[in-house]
C-alpha cells in the first residue's frame, strides 16, 4: 500500500471513531433501523430491485456509473435475486418513482448489499447518509475497490485528476470523485468557491452555498480552512465556464492530506 493511501485509511479510521463515539466499531449500515423485509423477486436495474409484495426498492448510499451498469446489475442479481432481504435505514419515504430507499441486507449475511457492490468495484459511496457509522463503513468498501483497481476503478475510471479539465468537460452530468489541491477559497455573493487552479473561469472548482456552510462546519468543515489542502470531492460534474461540482452535504469531501 502506498503511504498517501494508509494515510488516508488512517484518517478515515480515526475520523469514524471519532464520530461514531460509544457505539460498537461493529456498527454499520446493517445495523440501521429496520423497514421491513421481504423476498427479492426482480432487479430492476442496478441500483434498484423489486419485493413479492410489490415493493420497490432504491439501493440507498451508492451511485453506479454508467459505464458499469452490465456488471452492476449482474453483481446485484447475483447477490439478491430470490434471496429474502431485510430492509435498513433511517428514512423510508419513497423518492419521486414511488422507489423506497433502504439499504438491503440479505438474510444471513453481516453486511448490506451495498457493501459487497462496493467492495467488488461495482458501485461508489453516493450521498445523503447521515449516519457516520454507515458512511465510515461504506467509504472504507469503496476505498478497498480502488486501491485494488477492481471494477470500474481500474483506468480509466471516475476517479479524476482536479488538473485534468477536459477529463472533467467529458464526465459532464455523471458522478465523479475528484482528487486535487485547493488553491484558493473565495466568495461571491451567496457561493463559497474552491478553486483547484488559477484560472477561475477555466478550471475546475467545487461551489458551496452559504447555506451549506454551517452544516459542514457542524460536522468538521470549514471551507477556509481547505486552501492549500489535498481533498477529494464526490458529486455530479457540471460544465459552467468550467467543470464544477456542487456540494450538498457534508460527506461530499474527503480531506486526504494536509499540502
Amino acid at each position: 500500500m502506498r503511504a498517501a493511501d494508509h494515510s488516508t485509511h488512517i484518517a478515515l479510521a480515526v475520523a469514524a471513531a471519532l464520530l461514531i463515539g460509544g457505539c460498537d466499531a461493529r456498527a454499520g449500515c446493517a445495523d440501521l433501523a429496520e423497514q421491513g423485509d421481504g423476498l427479492v423477486v426482480a432487479v430492476v436495474d442496478a441500483r434498484s430491485l423489486r419485493l413479492d409484495d410489490g415493493r420497490e426498492i432504491r439501493l440507498a448510499g451508492v451511485e453506479v456509473d454508467s459505464s458499469q451498469q452490465t456488471e452492476a446489475v449482474a453483481a446485484l442479481t447475483g447477490l439478491v435475486r430470490g434471496r429474502r432481504v431485510v430492509l435498513r435505514g433511517a428514512d423510508d419515504t419513497p423518492d419521486r418513482y414511488g422507489r423506497q430507499p433502504s439499504y438491503v441486507v440479505v438474510d444471513g449475511e453481516a453486511v448490506s448489499a451495498q457493501v459487497r457492490l462496493l467492495q467488488e468495484g461495482h458501485a461508489m459511496v453516493g450521498l445523503g447518509i447521515p449516519q457516520a457509522d454507515c458512511r465510515a463503513e461504506l467509504l472504507a468498501a469503496e476505498g478497498a475497490a480502488r486501491d485494488a483497481k477492481r471494477g470500474l476503478w481500474a483506468e480509466p475510471g471516475p476517479l479524476t485528476r482536479a488538473e485534468d479539465t477536459e477529463e472533467l468537460l467529458s464526465r459532464s452530468g455523471r458522478f465523479t470523485l475528484v482528487e486535487g489541491r485547493v488553491v484558493s477559497v473565495r466568495e461571491a455573493g451567496s457561493t463559497v468557491f474552491l478553486n483547484f487552479g488559477r484560472r477561475w473561469t477555466r478550471d475546475f472548482a467545487v461551489t458551496i452555498s452559504r447555506r451549506i456552510v454551517g452544516p459542514l462546519g457542524a460536522a468538521g468543515i470549514s471551507p477556509k480552512s481547505l486552501e492549500n489542502k489535498r481533498i477529494r470531492v464526490r458529486g455530479w460534474v457540471e460544465r459552467r465556464s468550467g467543470p464544477q461540482i456542487g456540494i450538498r452535504d457534508a460527506g461530499q469531501i474527503e480531506v486526504t492530506g494536509a499540502r
